[in-house]
């Protein structure tokens, strides 16, 4: 048999690399990227707990138009955090430490043992991993060195994701503890730049808005610190405790007590210029415990464990209410454009649409989920209390 001519090799080879062009091509244009304050990178990161400094829980990513589960990764260890993405490689940490990494199609790809408790995100910047221990240090740990750089001890356990911001002309990680302390360390030392004491523990993380960190806790009062200058700006006291982290987008912010009582508040020049109360609970069984996700129109929040709620944020109506299958719980609602991903502690995981509520899509993972979800281009996952990594995407795939 005669070997093909090399001319019709060449041409194959041509055809199969121009289609290749254009499907990425395709892919780039149907996915976009993250939206303003994002510290992603590129449209394959999720790098913060929220995915962007505001922690608002809102990109410009297009879900799949048909999800299908593409792959599944049991790491066997459970976990109490969310996951954080780095160039499609999703990277996992367990109540005992143990960080994996599975890359984009579900492998192994990355291993370390902080060999000590961990229930807070980690949060990626520069190829380092930043995360709190429930020991009290906050360690910087290099991707590509498999090594730990550097950590810092604080007196108190660490439950929330670090942020980075610029303060003092320093790129900074702050972070709250158990110990009453907002801690501002530089980014490659780990040394300490400066430290706020608040009134009681610090759960959640800090949410940015231009030059100023908000950080809420334990004591019911939500803070505002000047990054530039380390001074305390302006503070706001809640009717209940502070459980988990504000939501800024653009010059609003909101927050949640645990009381299930949902505020905005206007900023401006590091200042509070006006807050209210856009939703109250029904009754006084009800808690809040999760952070509410914001885009232009709207903000989408938790009211009763068992229904999303969505505010319109001009005329603080509410445009829909979306009864859940099980208890809401810490997961988020992750805004993807015009959809919503919704998870609940019973395991199922929906996709609404976000102007109307309708239920678009469903599954039920079959195992707990307290985390938030995370978006790329192209897939979303979601990782459950055992430790179970799922990654959806196109059908089609």
């Amino acid at each position: 048999m005669k070997n093909s001519s090399p001319l019709i090799h060449d041409s194959a080879n041509s055809i199969k690399s121009m289609l290749g062009i254009l499907i990425l091509l395709l892919i780039i244009t149907s996915c976009g990227v993250t939206s303003g304050d994002s510290d992603t990178d590129s449209d394959m990161d999720w790098h913060l707990f929220r995915a962007n400094a505001g922690l608002n829980g809102s990109v410009d990513i297009r879900l799949p138009e048909k999800p299908g589960l593409l792959w599944t990764y049991k790491t066997g260890h459970r976990t109490a955090s969310s996951l954080v993405i780095d160039n499609g490689t999703s990277y996992v940490c367990s109540r005992k430490g143990l960080i994996t990494g599975v890359d984009i199609h579900g492998q192994l790809a990355f291993s370390y043992d902080l060999k000590t408790p961990v229930e807070a995100t980690p949060m990626i910047k520069d190829s380092v991993l930043y995360i709190g221990r429930i020991d009290g240090f906050l360690s910087a740990i290099s991707l590509t060195q498999k090594d730990t750089l550097w950590s810092y001890e604080t007196l108190g356990q660490i439950l929330a994701s670090p942020n980075i911001v610029q303060y003092e002309g320093e790129e900074a990680i702050v972070f709250g503890s158990y110990d009453n302390y907002f801690y501002c360390l530089n980014k490659q030392t780990g040394s300490l730049l400066k430290r706020f004491e608040s009134g009681y523990y610090i759960n959640g993380a800090a949410a940015l808005w231009n030059k100023h960190a908000l950080f809420g806790g334990c004591d019911a009062w939500l803070r505002i610190i000047n990054c530039e200058t380390g001074e305390s700006t302006d503070s706001l006291e809640l009717d209940e405790y502070i459980p988990a982290s504000p939501s800024v987008y653009e010059d609003d912010c909101y927050v949640g007590d645990y009381a299930g009582n949902i505020y905005h508040l206007s900023l401006d020049k590091g200042k509070i210029q006006n807050h209210k109360k856009v939703l109250q609970p029904a009754s006084d069984n009800e808690s809040f415990l999760s952070i509410p996700a914001i885009n232009e129109q709207s903000v989408f929040v938790y009211a009763g464990n068992r229904h999303l709620v969505s505010i319109d944020r001009s005329t603080g109506n509410i445009n829909f209410k979306f009864m859940l299958k099980g208890d809401a719980g810490e997961s988020a609602p992750v805004v993807c454009k015009d959809k919503l991903i919704v998870c609940t502690e019973t395991g199922i995981v929906s996709i609404l649409d976000n102007r109307n509520g309708e239920l678009l899509w469903e599954y039920d993972t079959g195992e707990r989920i307290t985390s938030s979800p995370a978006a790329i281009c192209g897939y979303f996952m979601i990782l459950t209390v055992k430790g179970t990594l799922l990654c959806f995407g196109s059908q089609a795939n």
